[in-house]
């Protein structure tokens, strides 16, 4: 009795932490009963999938530049770069963001990678009918769809910017040495949180959501991974944009696994190629890639982008001092970097 009495409490704590650590949470899909409402324009992809977008600028039957925009982490098509009208207007540009899968109101993919990520966003071009090149820029943690882009559909790049793009501490390029000295300099609790989306992606989901150990900082309030210049464009976007705090809402609807945390296991997991091996898709020099990069960055240390756009001179860097991780929404910056992508 005492044996089986055993076993049947080992396979009670088996089935808990399975449900309590491995399962993942039920998500809420936009339009599905019980779900959030759709309330954004959609485009059915071959594979079923729903993609959200919103377009914006000149109508694109008369503009001369087409830019699609990949959102950040835990953010969305609705609150991407601000650019000028006097700059979108002068230079005709046509505007496509779209909720990346599990973000907003796209469904999500659980077959999800860095390589689906251009497929994605070539299938939207087409269904919205585009044109055959566009431009793309990539934000934060936008930027791995752009390097998939540029890895698995460059034929369709007019140029594309990785703004404060994300780098992983664990591309086999990177060497050892500069992966442990910029992973160090991230704060000890969020730097347990990329080891465990890297390492123990099964874990990734719980360790978000335990209160026995500093997690992932970037959704709190006074997170050590903003800079003092991160701050104070926070406090101005917040003046700027009342509906900052719905919108962040909305992002995470369909729940947080679908979105946060398939969005980080991706992105600091082990991607299906390197960066240093990405050709140069311009070789005459009929586009351009850059790399945007704030010095003061905690989130991203610059070290790792410095030392990717090294590997690949074709790449024009640009490393502003003074600025974080917010750097798209300093001052003018957002026009600057869209001018020196559609006209360089």
């Amino acid at each position: 009795m005492t044996i089986k009495v055993a076993i049947a409490v080992v396979v009670c704590l088996i089935g808990w932490a399975y449900v309590a650590i491995l399962k993942p949470p039920p998500t809420k899909i936009c339009g599905t009963p019980g779900g959030p409402p759709v309330t954004s324009p959609r485009v059915r992809l071959s594979d079923g999938r729903h993609l959200a977008y919103k377009e914006a600028g000149v109508p694109k039957e008369n503009a001369k530049y087409k830019v699609i925009i990949m959102h950040g982490y835990a953010n969305s098509k609705d609150f991407n770069i601000f650019f000028s009208q006097e700059a979108i207007d002068n230079l005709k540009v046509y505007l496509l963001s779209f909720d990346r899968a599990g973000y907003g109101e796209s469904d999500p993919h659980p077959k999800r990678s860095v390589k689906s990520e251009a497929f994605d966003i070539q299938e939207l071009a087409d269904i919205l009918q585009i044109g055959d090149k566009f431009y793309v820029i990539g934000i934060s943690m936008g930027g791995y769809p752009a390097w998939s882009c540029l890895k698995y559909i460059p034929h369709r790049l007019s140029g594309a910017a990785l703004v404060v793009p994300v780098a992983n501490f664990w591309w086999p390029s990177v060497p050892t040495s500069l992966s442990k000295e910029t992973l160090s300099s991230i704060p000890m609790g969020d730097r347990w949180a990329l080891r465990v989306a890297h390492y123990t992606p099964w874990l990734f989901n719980w360790w978000l959501t335990q209160k026995w150990f500093p997690s992932f900082s970037i959704l709190e309030p006074n997170s050590p991974l903003f800079s003092n210049s991160d701050v104070e464009i926070f406090k101005k976007l917040m003046k700027i944009v009342s509906s900052l705090q719905v919108t962040n809402l909305k992002t995470r609807q369909q729940g947080d696994y679908e979105s946060l945390v398939r969005d980080m296991i991706i992105g600091f997991g082990n991607w299906e190629f390197d960066p240093t091996e990405v050709a140069n898709p311009f070789p005459n020099n009929e586009g351009s890639v850059h790399i945007w990069q704030g010095l003061e960055d905690i989130i991203i240390p610059c070290k790792l982008n410095r030392y990717i756009s090294d590997k690949l001179p074709w790449i024009r860097y640009h490393e502003i001092a003074g600025i974080g991780h917010l750097l798209a929404y300093k001052g003018n910056y957002s026009d600057v970097i869209l001018r020196e992508l559609v006209l360089e």
